[in-house]
């Protein structure tokens, strides 16, 4: 009787215990999800109800089935950092194999016992236990022998088995609470990345971002040759220290080279035992070498090197392998914006050329005439243009005037206008007439064939002596005429030259007067458009011709230009712009 009375007493006692115990536990596992704080709960529960020298809580890599130590009490971090205990070996294997608790009253009569710190005697191991999954180890160690009972091992066991959900949860909770923030800084990366169009800027940029995920000691990126037949360092850290590397690795040779080679990333726990390791840093331990891939090509190598063994792990593979893909897009697109200025350059570079060739090209002073005055202005709407203009030397006081428009803009309107203005001279010696001119240079042209180009020309004749004015038109607009202040169109029309092979072209003849004034221009003056779409016409252009009439020739191509720009101000010019005026002077002499 007094037995049972003794029997109750202890299972009140010790139920008096449980009860606030399992209080505490589901305390931990309900209010926080950090696995730091809830692993360091557990070791303080744990030393409520059993006196420990030694704690250590391994969690299982289910991948090499190994037990590593997630938190301790009473190792050295070197040590709890190096150890590795494989399923089924050691007391703490044993308990994870058996997925049962293992008591060992002396370690040293047990010879599954591996040893990691002196002088301990007595061991117990309880599995943690998730729907039938072992996830990890509880362990706990002591001096003295004998020291942990059987009701140690069951109170043990009932905090392992409450606690392993909590350490469970937490372990997802951290592990997902990193991938979102991976995921959000590899966002951040790549949007990063894409911006940045210089290839040594975005580079030193991969390298600090990258940094920011994870905290290697050596980091290279190599780039493949034009050839495809070596990896060239491109650039280079050596602990967040920029260094020049100048070593090619050929493709398929060490590490890096065996990456891009075989277009996969290649993790190295050791590279002391991989024979493939080019041992260009001797204090390199484990190394991780991504190929960086665009458009199903291997442009390079991303490497990351560590003096720590089994460093890198393959979370970092999976990231570095998502963030690669990003990285070979940034790193073409670099390269393609640094092609691109080069080119650009060599561009501009032969088009400030081809300016200042197609300026000398044209006239670079006026024909020196006694009752003439000559104006003329030319306003490329690109850099070069298809409009031109000369005055061409007839003998017995007479000259030739010609001014053109080329189909097109640019170079090839450019290089067209000055074919047209050598054909121009090449006629010039035989003094044709203005329609025997237009005529000429449409038979070379025609013979010369070239798919839409054409170029409208107006050709004239000015007689100083006779003060006679001959006039063909082959597709520009209609020239004013101003006569005593007032405007009127020179209905001279015509078909553009180098399009029809059996063109003609009328002539219109004007005896001329004292002040009065010839304007030519191309359409780009018409068709120069305000930002509501209206353009500047030409009863805005014969208006500015009427009110300067009283002005010299140049006073009059000035003011035309600036109306033209007033009108379409804000608005890019689109097509090349040029005017000759020709003003008989007042001083005439008096015809017979």
């Amino acid at each position: 009787m007094i037995k049972a009375v003794e029997m109750a007493a202890v299972q009140v006692e010790a139920q008096s215990r449980i009860e606030p115990l399992l209080l505490e536990v589901a305390d931990v596992v309900n209010t926080t999800l950090d696995l730091d704080t809830t692993l360091r709960r557990v070791a303080e529960l744990v030393r409520k109800v059993i006196d420990y020298e030694i704690f250590g809580i391994l969690l299982l890599n289910e991948k090499t089935q190994e037990l590593y130590f997630r938190f301790s009490v009473g190792h050295s971090s070197e040590v709890a950092e190096r150890i590795r205990v494989k399923v089924g070996e050691g007391v703490t294997g044993v308990a994870a194999q058996r997925a049962e608790a293992v008591l060992v009253a002396d370690v040293a009569n047990d010879p599954r016992y591996i040893s990691a710190v002196p002088n301990v005697r007595s061991e117990l191991a309880v599995p943690l236990i998730v729907k039938n999954r072992v996830i990890g180890v509880i362990d706990i160690e002591s001096p003295q022998p004998d020291h942990f009972t059987e009701e140690h091992k069951r109170l043990l066991t009932l905090i392992a088995s409450r606690m392993a959900v909590g350490i469970e949860n937490a372990r997802l909770y951290t592990r997902m609470t990193r991938q979102t923030k991976t995921l959000l800084l590899l966002n951040e990366i790549a949007r990063e990345l894409t911006s940045i169009l210089n290839l040594d800027e975005l580079l030193k940029r991969v390298g600090e971002l990258l940094s920011q995920l994870i905290d290697f000691q050596m980091f290279s990126i190599l780039l493949l040759d034009p050839a495809g037949e070596k990896l060239q360092h491109r650039f280079s850290l050596r602990f967040q220290e920029n260094i020049q590397l100048k070593h090619d690795i050929p493709t398929g040779k060490g590490i890096v080279g065996a990456a891009a080679e075989e277009r996969r990333a290649i993790l190295i726990k050791d590279v002391k035992k991989d024979p493939r390791y080019i041992d260009t840093n001797p204090e390199t331990r484990s190394e991780l070498a991504v190929p960086l891939i665009y458009k199903d090509k291997v442009i390079g190598v991303l490497d990351l090197e560590h003096t720590k063994k089994g460093f890198f792990s393959e979370d970092h593979q999976r990231t570095i392998t998502t963030l690669a893909a990003q990285i070979a897009i940034a790193i073409e697109n670099a390269r393609l914006y640094e092609q691109i200025a080069r080119q650009e350059g060599r561009l501009e570079r032969d088009l400030a050329m081809a300016r200042e060739l197609q300026v000398r090209l044209l006239p670079q002073a006026f024909p020196q005439l006694g009752h003439l005055e000559i104006a003329a202005k030319f306003s490329p709407a690109r850099t070069i243009g298809g409009d031109l203009y000369d005055f061409l030397t007839y003998s017995q006081s007479r000259v030739g005037l010609v001014i053109g428009d080329v189909s097109g803009k640019g170079a090839p309107a450019a290089i067209y206008a000055a074919l047209v203005a050598g054909i121009l001279r090449s006629h010039a010696p035989m003094e044709p007439a203005p329609a025997e001119m237009l005529a000429a240079v449409n038979y070379s042209l025609v013979e010369r064939r070239i798919d839409a180009q054409f170029v409208s020309l107006i050709y004239c004749i000015w007689d100083d002596a006779s003060l006679t004015l001959q006039v063909a038109n082959s597709g520009l607009p209609r020239p004013v005429y101003c006569h005593k202040g007032k405007t009127q169109m020179i209905e001279a029309t015509g078909l553009p030259l180098g399009l029809f092979e059996d063109a003609e072209y009328d002539e219109f003849v004007f005896q001329a007067e004292a002040d009065d004034i010839f304007v030519f221009f191309s359409d780009g003056i018409l068709d120069a458009t305000n930002r509501a779409g209206e353009l500047f016409g030409r009863t805005r252009l014969e208006k500015i011709i009427a009110e300067c009439s009283t002005q010299p020739a140049d006073s009059i191509v000035k003011s035309i230009f600036k109306a033209a720009a007033d009108h379409a101000s804000g608005v890019e010019t689109f097509d090349d712009q040029t005017v000759v005026a020709i003003k008989v002077k007042g001083s005439t002499p008096k015809r017979t």
